[in-house]
């Protein structure tokens, strides 16, 4: 029996699940799957305009490099000054597994 069974969260590619996610991190995601490869500050600009207030620094790229940290965002880099995220198989599995999910299905 998986532990999923016993109520603990399943993992994802045994980095996490998103349900260990904050809604800031999740939202992140989102914005990446439907723009993908993004820099910093289009991720910010994207926050900013969904959640209607100012997104500074130090909450924005500590949660990217999280998401990096747990193989769900791929940093690289565009120039020698603008990183490049974007998501990874194990990101785009996990949210269509979270989508069938919340929709009613099998997770």
């Amino acid at each position: 029996m998986s532990s999923a069974a016993h109520g603990e969260t399943p993992e994802i590619d045994g980095t996490g699940a998103v349900a260990d996610l904050t809604a800031f991190q999740r939202d992140i995601l989102r914005l990446l799957d439907h723009e993908d490869h993004q820099k910093g500050t289009s991720i910010r600009a994207g926050l900013e305009a969904y959640y209607g207030i100012d997104v500074n620094h130090g909450r924005l790229y500590p949660n990217l490099d999280q998401l990096v940290d747990k193989g769900l965002v791929e940093k690289g880099e565009r120039d020698n000054r603008t990183n490049d995220y974007a998501l990874t198989e194990a990101a785009r599995d996990a949210l269509d597994r979270r989508d069938r999910w919340v929709a009613g299905g099998d997770a």
